[in-house]
């Protein structure tokens, strides 16, 4: 097996490392010190395609490949994980929208992703349910050709900026095993009863936004609803095993990047 990336790529991973240089790191101390949502740097990152970086140029994207995307994640992070997390995370979410959603919700959800005019989202982690996803209890109930939500979501990258969410509900209580009766459904930040509560004081990454959802009687349509109704379960495990890997570049690219700051301290420090 070749593990060498191409010319092509290659090419990627530089132009990226000289976007990282010259809009992350000069600015990454400020957003994080003030927990701020960099979406200037943002638009910057959106002109060069890296925001929605996967999606396929049909909808607007860049249409990377999944090395390509680790590529681009390992640069961005070895710069700043805040500003590296708020632009790749703006596609958060859409990986079920590409693969199970519609012809139409594709193209109302993904393109403006795309082209850095929308930012999107993921709410799956509740007050009291993070890795079991199976225990999420945040509910969705049909009335006529709407579906009502209410729930509470934590935790959520992008709670207070995002413009839309794929939200995993628990539309039939009754359905017979764990894993059933679940669907992922589309909440749009501006219907009614939506809320987000950002967090602050984290421990790290803070110039990405992290908030808690609160879903007070949200309706949206029933065509919001994400791939099979009572499937979301399975489509969010696909969702992950999709992310994962992103998330293993995110720490080689911080291992990089403390590692070339290590170097550059070595040189240059003088002990005696």
């Amino acid at each position: 097996m070749d593990f060498a990336i191409t010319d092509e790529q290659a090419q990627i991973k530089e132009e990226v490392r000289k976007f990282a240089e010259n809009e992350v790191k000069p600015h990454a101390k400020e957003y994080d010190r003030d927990e701020k949502f960099p979406h200037d740097i943002v638009d910057e990152a959106a002109k060069m395609g890296l925001c929605g970086a996967t999606i396929p140029i049909e909808y607007g994207g860049a249409g990377y490949d999944a090395l390509d995307s680790v590529l681009i994640a390992e640069e961005l992070f070895a710069a700043d994980p805040g500003i590296a997390l708020s632009i790749l995370a703006t596609s958060f979410g859409t990986e079920a929208i590409l693969e199970y959603g519609t012809d139409a919700q594709k193209e109302e959800y993904l393109e403006p992703v795309a082209a850095g005019e929308a930012i999107s989202g993921a709410a799956i982690s509740e007050p009291d349910t993070g890795s079991d996803v199976s225990s999420v209890s945040t509910r969705a109930e049909k009335d006529g050709d709407e579906w009502v939500i209410n729930g509470n979501k934590m935790w959520i990258t992008n709670g207070s900026v995002g413009d839309f969410f794929v939200t995993l509900c628990k539309t039939d209580p009754e359905a017979d095993g764990r894993y059933n009766g679940f669907s992922q459904i589309i909440v749009e930040s501006e219907r009614g009863g939506f809320e987000a509560d950002k967090i602050t004081g984290k421990m790290g990454i803070r110039a990405s936004d992290t908030a808690e959802l609160v879903l007070d009687d949200v309706r949206v349509p029933e065509e919001n609803l994400v791939g099979t109704e009572g499937m979301g379960f399975l489509q969010q495990m696909q969702f992950f095993d999709a992310t994962r890997t992103g998330v293993a570049a995110q720490g080689v690219g911080i291992a990089k990047g403390a590692a070339e700051r290590a170097l550059e301290y070595a040189q240059e420090r003088e002990q005696f």
